[in-house]
């Protein structure tokens, strides 16, 4: 299939520049996606000898302070729920304003998308639980291997991460079709995924390519955007190693700068979301051949109808005349009205 990707991913800048509203919801759909950073390396270091965790102290403190810890827990568990709920709102609401403004709506508005993208938030957060509990279930019993195994176990993991890396990405892309087809043709999970499957499984060196394309501008974005940061943070930690930790100078300086960055590196990441989902949308309208703007259609000219000519009635007999010569002169003529019968 002839697929215009140059199309799809100017189409995609021009629509979230002209709708700034939508980079809301790409702030939106950032609350429901990982942030990707891992913390390896932290916390107490169980297997080095001399080191031996105070598990007692560890429990009296939880069992003295139940209320905090509960609390803590609510307080997490009342955080996850709405980051998961702002998360799938802010996807929905950039592909219904992505169809909206390809069909060439004028103005997008936040509080109509808002409450436009409710009756699919169930389906669309359904697919995405079902299927991270899909990935969940299979991969228990590879973590347990590796938990009770130990660095034999981690190191049979490695083949299976570089296997879950490309089927990762393939059902990514499903969701993201299956997304689309929910939203824009307002079908169940079921048929959503059934569908987006279908339109992965007949383009798919097209939308394959488009993922490949928009994870290498996202990952070169996101380094871009970083790299203020790592301006700053960089430094900073060869300070501190360099002064044995004795100086808190550089945490601090580090620390103000995160702070001060952070709303910038917000508004970074959800224009660049809303840029990759609006991407998304747009390749499942192409695909799907559903219709893209264009210039609103001139009414047809009708040529006006001919004016009949004025029919003029017809004399009864009564009211006929007849036109004879004049018989005084040949030249004349005289016209006499027929006699009443």
């Amino acid at each position: 299939m002839n697929f215009n990707f140059g199309e799809v991913l100017t189409r995609a800048w021009q629509i979230i520049w002209k709708h700034k509203i939508l980079w809301i919801f790409g702030i939106l759909a950032s609350c429901s996606r990982g942030g990707g950073s891992g913390n390896g390396g932290s916390g107490t270091r169980f297997n080095e000898p001399g080191t031996t965790p105070n598990m007692d102290q560890f429990e009296q403190w939880i069992s003295s302070h139940i209320g905090v810890v509960v609390g803590i827990s609510i307080l997490v568990l009342i955080l996850v729920v709405l980051f998961l709920f702002l998360g799938t709102i802010g996807r929905i609401g950039l592909i219904r304003g992505t169809y909206q403004a390809d069909q060439g709506a004028n103005q997008l508005v936040f509080g109509e998308l808002f409450s436009e993208s409710m009756p699919y938030f169930w389906r669309v957060f359904g697919l995405s639980f079902l299927i991270g509990l899909i990935f969940l279930l299979l991969f228990i019993p590879f973590i347990l291997f590796a938990v009770f195994t130990g660095g034999m176990g981690l190191l049979c993991l490695v083949p299976l991460i570089c296997l879950f890396i490309p089927i990762a990405l393939v059902v990514n892309v499903v969701v993201e079709q299956a997304n689309a087809a929910i939203v824009l043709e307002d079908l169940s999970i079921g048929d959503g995924f059934r569908r987006g499957w279908a339109v992965f499984r007949s383009n798919i060196g097209a939308v394959i390519l488009m993922a490949i394309i928009l994870i290498v501008l996202s990952a070169v974005v996101g380094f871009v955007v970083a790299i203020p940061l790592i301006a700053v943070v960089f430094p900073a930690a060869v300070a501190f190693a360099a002064g044995n930790g004795q100086n808190n100078t550089p945490l601090a300086l580090i620390g103000v700068c995160i702070c001060l960055y952070l709303p910038f590196a917000i508004v970074l990441q959800g224009i660049l979301i809303s840029y990759v989902q609006s991407a998304w949308a747009l390749t499942y309208m192409r695909l799907t051949n559903k219709p893209a703007m264009s210039a609103p259609a001139m009414p047809e000219i009708v040529p006006p109808a001919p004016t009949p000519a004025p029919v003029t009635p017809s004399p009864s007999d009564s009211e006929k005349t007849l036109i004879a010569r004049d018989p005084k002169d040949d030249n004349k003529t005289f016209i006499a009205k027929k006699p009443d019968a």
